[in-house]
């Protein structure tokens, strides 16, 4: 699948962009890992045009994470055109994605991320208006509509290709649905399907293990798909998905992480998660760092299982030392050794 100059390959697995996760370290991880492209925490096309420092931080990128793609959001045609320029003169993003999905009420509730769904003469012009304003390809990721009495994206779909997007990402719920109930492919399937759509559609929704990954371009044959909540704590599901598409070139993990163990095990696993932590902490500062890895340490399926681990998240949690919380970790290992 191609974006642009941009060439992912075949059967191409994407990080999705998700706030508090996607950061810089995280972002290096799973590209090792077998991800083909990375996106971008949300950058708030206000806050950029305001140049606030935090804001700027996250247009920050790594060679080793390449391609990668920068979402932004935002409701006022100008200010997006303008942020979309900002990204890439500062970052050089092989795509500029636009955030017409995200359904939280911070967000949605403000006009912007999936609250454009019940405003599409505005999200098109916001479509227009960033192609307009870079070189570099933008795409855009949604939703099927605003609820399931206004399931829309069979036609906002060709009305977004007009505007100029280059891929289409589709999260296969509505926005009241937020994150409940299952995604539903068919609608997907339905855009891709459609001979008037030439630009890639990829898939997004409950991608959460290599059956569910082969599935979606069996299926449903869109050209690649997007891995977002399945990815906390678990970082070689990109590993995973990608050995079971492409069995005869697995992903060679010698030089990933420093690790004495075997590819896949709970004690290599555990090594990814140090990694982790080790990243995030590089790209900003330990605290920083501490801060934005623990909650997903924590939550990580690799302790699923550990008897009485309720105690031992809460003190992950609560960890704020590199030191504090590796230890914290390696006392899992004997456990996590025994659910094998």
């Amino acid at each position: 699948m191609q974006i642009g100059n941009t060439d992912l390959g075949k059967l191409p697995v994407l990080l999705a962009p998700m706030e508090d996760v996607t950061d810089i370290g995280f972002r290096t991880l799973c590209r090792k890992m077998g991800a083909s492209m990375v996106y971008s925490e949300f950058v708030s096309c206000d806050a950029l045009t305001r140049s606030v420092k935090s804001t700027l931080l996250k247009l920050k990128v790594n060679a080793e994470e390449r391609p990668v793609a920068i979402q932004i959001y935002g409701k006022d045609p100008d200010a997006m055109a303008e942020a979309a320029k900002i990204v890439e003169e500062t970052s050089h993003p092989e795509i500029i994605d636009i955030n017409f999905g995200c359904p939280v009420k911070k967000i949605a509730g403000k006009g912007a991320g999936a609250g454009l769904l019940q405003n599409i003469p505005l999200m098109l012009n916001i479509a227009r208006s960033v192609v307009k304003a870079v070189k570099t390809p933008v795409t855009a990721k949604t939703r099927l509509g605003w609820d399931s009495n206004q399931i829309i994206i069979p036609e906002l779909a060709e009305q977004l290709q007009d505007c100029g997007i280059q891929a289409l990402t589709i999260h296969g719920r509505t926005r009241s649905q937020m994150y409940k109930g299952e995604a539903d492919w068919n609608y997907i399937r339905q855009v891709k399907d459609n001979p008037h759509i030439t630009i890639p559609i990829i898939g997004n929704g409950d991608i959460n293990s290599p059956e569910k990954a082969i599935e979606a371009f069996s299926k449903y044959h869109v050209d690649a798909i997007m891995v977002g909540r399945a990815t906390f704590g678990n970082p070689w599901i990109f590993k995973e998905i990608h050995d079971a598409l492409h069995p005869d070139s697995p992903i060679d993990t010698t030089d990933i992480i420093p690790s004495s163990y075997k590819p896949m095990t709970p004690d290599w696993k555990l090594d990814v998660l140090k990694e982790q932590v080790r990243l995030s902490i590089e790209r900003i500062d330990e605290y920083r760092g501490i801060l934005h890895t623990r909650r997903h340490i924590a939550a990580s399926p690799l302790f699923k299982g550990i008897p009485d681990f309720r105690q031992k998240r809460i003190n992950l949690l609560r960890a704020t030392t590199q030191e504090e919380l590796f230890c914290l970790m390696e006392e899992t290992r004997p456990f996590l050794n025994n659910q094998i």
